[in-house]
């Protein structure tokens, strides 16, 4: 269906935006400019069947002034940060460290050594990460890579590392790979254990199918969105364990600070003595961040966060000259970095006391994050506007953190699930049709809130009443239109895409052969148990052993009461159902997958056994509804 312009109230808003924002301050515009040395040209990327997996050039539509110029069906502050997320190509930051930008959602640095060079974060894709290296190298020569840095476990800061290496050269001593304690477990704990779920909602967040343009897709604040060629995992050789530990490598000193629990569970921050530079991995970035992303992960910890970042402003602020980080531009100066930190500290900080004090005097999240107010030198810095996290839904997950769910009413202890709650709305407003009337009234009085909440209740009555869906769209849309949160308009313009065009399914996927066989047992275990068809497997009783002949390792496996427990122990044949025995653990996946046929695995005992246990297994579904029943 045809989209609609924005409606007048929207456009009224943004020019309250433009009234009292600083959009007279384009400090952001130089520093993202500055060291500039080439684009690529064009800028797209492709895999070797032809397939486009990153193309920057759809945002050219950005190009131009700055947000003081933005289309009306764009908030002008997002607009901005989408023009200045979407600059591209090979920057020096100082002589000896450079970056490769706009090339996917993240960064790729380039720190340079005695022979070779240093690679951080190979972005998302192989083939993302190889076209940058390629970029760097046509301007600064074809340096071996010797080392790669992940700072943190999330897919967008390690997927792309067979584009700058090998497992051959990891294997063989020619390339360290750097990573921060507990990386390897978290980043694949992440992919795997609500992996289809997570990928269903970032398909929602960071609107992957969503047309670019004034009218669509414009980026999701903290770059453009991800690529989508093949993601691979190298395992870490060097585990980095101490704030204060120091490796020098190819000839570069880098001192390390551990930041766990921030913005990923696994993350570290590092400086380089002899660049006088600092890199900040993602906890201090040109945006409000979130402290629970829309797409689901566990509540992150501001107090923590606001703590490493204080950290890092004593232990590195006065030695260092610039401050980089994986995603936006850097910042020059000891006067603006110490500015630049602080405010990121008062910002996870604020947010987390605020909250706190609030809900000790009985406020819930959602009554604490209606009328949030940030202190006015946080609402005026560009750097800690909600591009990416909200205020909002950042309060709510500090909430959610300490409090949990519930708030505290007894009244919605037990309330109705949507599916059941919206008829009975619909029935006491006097039907369906009035309830369309009602939410056409609200709508058109730009109570576009109200009207999204009876719509929601009309599509989870009859997801079919085409008046309510298109209505419905209409509003998300225009909710959409006003948001100055990137990932907002993107959820609000995914949910009106599938109620206009139909369930769009998960266009990416993080997992792959090369993450899935990095799994230890006992996580294949957990992902087993986590999809055992509970009241299916009510009434089976069974003890199978598994036994891996490349870790020389056997695990008991129980299957009671609809839980699958393991151990680690000896096989036992005699109390044992049957024993799975598995040339690698790889072939178990295969094996969970239904491939039967393949060698590397033999039973003793009753096969049958084994199929029983497949056989309650559910497969997860990556294209559940989300905006309708």
């Amino acid at each position: 269906m045809e989209q609609k312009p924005p409606a007048a109230v929207v456009e009224s808003a943004h020019r309250e935006h433009l009234r009292n924002l600083p959009f007279a301050d384009t400090r952001d515009f130089d520093d993202a400019d500055r060291g500039f040395i080439a684009a690529m040209q064009p800028c797209v990327v492709k895999a070797a069947d032809g397939t486009v997996v990153w193309d920057n050039d759809a945002y050219s539509f950005l190009s131009g002034p700055g947000g003081d110029n933005a289309p009306t069906s764009v908030h002008p502050s997002l607009w901005r940060q989408s023009q200045l997320c979407a600059k591209q190509g090979l920057y020096e930051v100082v002589e000896g460290i450079y970056q490769v930008r706009g090339m996917d959602l993240s960064n790729i640095s380039f720190i340079e050594g005695d022979t070779g060079i240093i690679v951080i974060d190979p972005l998302i894709s192989t083939e993302t990460a190889a076209a940058a290296l390629a970029l760097y190298r046509a301007h600064r020569g074809d340096r071996p890579v010797v080392a790669v840095i992940y700072t943190h476990s999330h897919a967008d800061h390690f997927g792309g590392v067979l584009g700058v290496t090998s497992q051959a050269e990891v294997d063989a001593g020619k390339v360290a790979i750097f990573a921060p304690e507990h990386f390897t477990e978290h980043a694949v704990q992440e992919n795997v254990y609500a992996g289809t779920a997570m990928a269903r909602r970032a398909a929602y967040m960071y609107g992957a199918v969503l047309a670019r343009g004034p009218q669509g897709q414009v980026g999701c604040g903290l770059g453009q969105v991800g690529s989508t060629g093949e993601v691979a995992l190298i395992v870490p050789t060097v585990d980095i364990r101490h704030t204060g530990e120091t490796h020098t490598i190819d000839g570069v000193e880098i001192e390390f600070q551990m930041a766990p629990g921030t913005e990923a569970p696994a993350e570290m921050h590092f400086y380089f003595p002899k660049f006088r530079a600092l890199c900040m991995a993602e906890n201090a970035t040109h945006n409000l961040h979130n402290l629970l992303t829309l797409r689901g992960a566990l509540v992150r910890d501001p107090h923590g966060w606001s703590g490493y970042l204080t950290e890092a402003i004593d232990t590195f602020a006065d030695r260092a000259d610039v401050v980089f980080a994986s995603h936006h531009w850097p910042t020059w100066g000891r006067e603006r970095i110490v500015e630049f930190l602080s405010l990121q500290r008062d910002l996870y900080a604020y947010l987390h006391d605020q909250t706190l004090r609030l809900l000790n005097q009985g406020y819930t999240g959602i009554e604490i994050a209606e009328d949030f107010a940030m202190p006015p030198a946080l609402e005026k810095a560009w750097h800690t506007r909600g591009y990416y996290g909200s205020v909002s839904h950042n309060v709510k997950a500090v909430y959610q953190r300490y409090m949990g769910w519930f708030d505290g009413s007894p009244g919605r202890l037990w309330a109705h699930p949507p599916e059941a709650i919206g008829p009975r709305y619909v029935q006491a407003m006097g039907g369906i049709d009035r309830v369309v009337d009602n939410a056409r009234t609200a709508f058109d009085e730009g109570d576009f809130r109200w009207a999204a909440t009876l719509l929601d209740h009309a599509v989870f009555t009859d997801e079919n009443h085409a008046g309510a869906r298109a209505l419905y769209a209409d509003t998300l849309e225009q909710l959409a239109y006003g948001a100055e949160n990137a990932t907002w308009r993107n959820f609000f313009l995914a949910g009106a895409t599938e109620l206009r065009d139909g369930n769009f399914g998960t266009p990416t996927q993080t997992t792959s052969s090369s993450i899935m066989s990095q799994l230890s047992p006992e996580q294949i275990f957990d992902a087993l148990a986590i999809n055992v068809n509970g009241p299916k497997a009510w009434e089976l009783d069974l003890a199978l052993d598994v036994s891996f002949a490349d870790l020389g390792t056997n695990y008991r496996l129980t299957l009671r009461n609809g839980v699958l427990v393991y151990r680690k122990v000896p096989a036992d044949a005699a109390t044992a159902g049957a024993t799975l025995k598995l040339a690698t653990k790889g072939r178990l996946l295969a094996l969970v997958a239904g491939d039967f046929a393949a060698p590397g695995f033999e039973v003793d005992g009753d096969q049958e056994k084994l199929r029983q246990l497949i056989g309650v297994l559910d497969r997860p579904d990556p294209g559940f509804n989300i905006v309708t029943p």
